[in-house]
């Protein structure tokens, strides 16, 4: 090419989620990197998703995604939060929930609007704001309680203030956001007139007898929201990579004019297997917090006896650990020497971050088996 090829993304490279599970493999270290689980999907929704395909049901769906599919979602989330949501109108199935937050982002951002989010953010928040012409506006939650200072968000939000973008329970830290947070975004986005962009994919992972805050459960604030959800981190089948987002009819209608040309629609048997599967088995949602959080216990009793520290998650299946009693050495650094020689994988938190905090802190991913959770914390138990 005789024309300079400017990247539209320069500080943009490979994401730390890939490097960390290439590096795992290549030393064959267990994986407690990237957020997948090493078990598979219920049989009984295997099951249907095999039953469809070989019914025919391989062409393109509708671009919203199928109707019996878009009903589930809308009694789930009059189940959950009870909030009448359209099938129609409000409800659209997208390839994955980074796939609706692109959409969702690119429907209402215009250049020069800012958008505020929160580092530890993930990855994916950013380029989207930066690929629409918006200004991310970056503001810290700080450790070890990482809880949003809503006295710094009143004093970032400007006139160009067009989006807040918010994520509970939060990757990486597993932090919930609680009642009042939600109050008080609803006070704000109502008095400046902004969207919100709400990264829900991990709500039916929470712990302890806590009680999911979903935007969809404040009226005034669903009115300006994006609610956006993942199948593939409830139904353990992340390679399925479905998603979907619920809005109201105007910023559905705003979301589905991006959507439909960035993938059009979704993969169609895996939509009504998942439809047949949240209909016929609804206990599989209550399952979810006393599975994950047997899992968080396990794995924070086994390495209690290090000295990693940490403050048990409250959702997710993530598990945030201080490393600062073992090493000095940067979280990058710490990582790829944690990978190498004591043979498990975890991700640094500083790549959540424009300007990381003094601390090491570094997460581990605890959707294993059990065995898998004991074999690694064996090997991190001895540092």
């Amino acid at each position: 090419m005789k024309r300079p090829l400017d990247s539209k993304l320069p500080h943009v490279g490979t994401t730390i989620f890939t490097v960390m599970s290439q590096m795992a493999a290549e030393c064959g270290a267990i994986n407690l990197s990237q957020g997948f689980p090493d078990y598979d999907g219920p049989s009984a929704l295997k099951e249907a998703v095999k039953q469809h395909i070989d019914r025919g049901f391989n062409q393109y769906p509708p671009m919203a995604g199928i109707l019996p599919l878009r009903e589930a979602v809308a009694e789930k989330v009059l189940s959950c939060y009870g909030a009448k949501v359209s099938p129609e109108t409000e409800v659209t199935i997208t390839p994955g929930a980074t796939e609706a937050i692109y959409c969702a982002v690119t429907a209402v951002v215009r250049p020069g609007d800012e958008v505020i989010m929160f580092d530890p953010a993930y990855d994916c928040y950013e380029p989207a704001v930066t690929l629409a012409g918006g200004v991310p506006v970056r503001l810290p939650l700080l450790p070890p309680g990482y809880r949003i200072d809503w006295q710094r968000v009143t004093d970032a939000i400007t006139p160009r203030t067009r989006m807040i973008m918010v994520n509970s329970p939060h990757n990486p830290t597993g932090t919930v956001m609680e009642a009042e947070d939600l109050r008080t975004l609803e006070v704000l986005a109502e008095r400046h007139d902004l969207v919100v962009c709400a990264d829900e994919v991990y709500e039916h992972l929470i712990f302890d007898g806590r009680q999911h805050e979903s935007v969809l459960r404040y009226p005034a604030l669903a009115a300006r929201s994006f609610a956006i959800s993942s199948f593939g981190k409830t139904y353990h089948v992340t390679g399925w990579k479905t998603g979907y987002c619920v809005a109201p009819p105007a910023l559905t209608a705003e979301l589905r004019r991006v959507h439909q040309f960035v993938t059009f629609v979704g993969i169609t048997p895996i939509q009504w297997g998942l439809a047949e599967f949240m209909r016929s088995h609804p206990e599989h949602l209550q399952t979810l917090p006393a599975f994950y959080q047997h899992k968080r216990d396990l794995f924070v009793a086994a390495i209690a006896g290090s000295r990693f520290r940490t403050l048990p998650s409250a959702g997710t299946y993530f598990q945030l650990a201080d490393y600062s009693a073992i090493s000095d050495l940067p979280d990058r650094e710490f990582v790829a020497w944690l990978t190498r020689s004591v043979g498990v994988a975890a991700i640094p938190v500083s790549v959540f971050y424009e300007q990381p905090p003094d601390a090491r802190y570094v997460r581990f991913c605890f959707c294993k088996n059990d065995d898998t959770l004991r074999q690694a914390a064996a090997k991190l138990a001895v540092l």
